[in-house]
């Protein structure tokens, strides 16, 4: 990060805060985007972010979707239940007027700033909260499907068309498949004397032998059987937040991946993040378990908000959802392995090898309880 805090500071200011800046500190891990909370002398908090154009090209549009989720949510109401009182959407802070006008905005609102140093926005900050990488307890596995299940049930009427599409081909299986096989053929042409190894070749067979599964969501969006829908895109464990006294779900944060698609996208990818207690970086195979305790606590919390709009063909698509989306990073993993690192950010050649092996191996222990997984479903529908 070659900005210094000072820099920062200057940044910050550009946008309409309530006070003037005290300090701007380093906040989070993230691999996708510059974090820092901005203190404010009201005692106010913000977190400034710089945005990562390689992975978001029209930032604008990124902005836009933030913009159009906080007003369909505005006035509406919190999770609902007995002491459930708190729910919060990041809400993107504009810029101050003359910062706006000098952007191209006389008289409008504009969200992101663009200077030398890259593309800036400001969102709210969720105070008083916590999150955690795993999850810690079947009591947290409910709130993450209920994190999940109050963001779908406050957005699910929002038309997709009022969103951008900012990130195409995202959680569309076929379309990494059709990937995985161009990587996998021009590796072959181009370095004919390349050997795969026993692990990479238990990977292709792996996905040889379930590339029907690929196309299921789609084929079924495309058939009218489930329905396009505003989706997070990314709600793993630690992007639901919880309230730091009670432990119950009270947002679920980084909206960049929001964007028209199927919930099963969203649901699956909750349940893959959330039921592997091993977790994604994990080098002991025999670790890896979908974990049956944790997938009924996550679908009923997430029933507990979302149960309202779901369909039955929604229902229907529960269990191909978990499979699919497991399938589906390990098949982005094993890809990104072979293509020489390119994408996922690694720690040594063979890094995204490993994470695809850890994924088919939750892929293939959800297959082996398939029986047990439906009933959970069929006893919370």
């Amino acid at each position: 990060m070659e900005s210094s805090m000072t820099d920062l500071r200057g940044i910050a200011e550009h946008f309409a805060l309530p006070a003037a800046v005290t300090s701007v500190e380093p906040l989070g891990n993230g691999n996708v985007n510059d974090t820092f909370r901005v203190e404010t002398a009201g005692g106010q908090r913000f977190v400034l972010q710089r945005l990562n154009t390689h992975v978001f090209p029209r930032p604008e549009l990124v902005m836009a979707n933030i913009v159009a989720l906080n007003r369909h949510v505005a006035g509406r109401g919190a999770p609902s239940g007995p002491q459930r009182e708190r729910w919060e959407l990041p809400e993107a802070i504009p810029l101050r007027a003359e910062a706006a006008e000098s952007h191209g905005e006389p008289g409008g609102q504009a969200f992101q700033l663009e200077v030398p140093s890259g593309v800036w926005r400001l969102i709210s900050h969720v105070d008083q909260a916590t999150t955690h990488d795993t999850v810690l307890s079947l009591d947290h596995a409910a709130e993450l499907g209920r994190g999940l299940g109050t963001f779908h049930r406050l957005i699910h009427d929002l038309p997709c068309a009022q969103l951008a599409d900012t990130l195409e081909g995202f959680h569309i299986t076929p379309a990494y498949l059709a990937s995985y096989e161009r990587v996998r053929a021009n590796l072959q042409s181009s370095s004919p004397e390349r050997r795969f190894d026993a692990d990479e070749r238990h990977c292709i067979a792996f996905v040889e032998q379930r590339r029907d599964l690929a196309g299921v969501l789609e084929q079924a969006k495309a058939a009218g059987v489930l329905q396009l829908r505003p989706i997070h895109g990314d709600p793993k464990v630690n992007n639901v937040m919880l309230d730091a006294t009670s432990g119950r779900a009270v947002a679920l944060v980084d909206l960049d991946t929001v964007k028209p698609g199927l919930v099963h996208y969203d649901i699956g990818d909750c349940l893959r993040s959330g039921c592997n207690p091993a977790g994604e970086e994990c080098r002991d195979l025999d670790a890896v378990v979908f974990d049956l305790d944790r997938c009924r606590a996550i679908l009923d919390g997430y029933l507990d908000q979302a149960r309202g709009f779901l369909t039955p063909p929604d229902f229907d698509h529960l269990y191909v959802a978990g499979r699919l989306i497991s399938f589906e990073l390990g098949l982005r993993f094993f890809t990104d392995h072979l293509a020489g690192n390119r994408y996922f950010k690694v720690s040594h050649p063979r890094h995204n090898l490993e994470r695809a092996l850890v994924q088919f191996r939750l892929t293939e222990s959800i297959e082996a309880q398939e029986p047990a997984i439906r009933a959970v479903i069929e006893e919370l529908r």
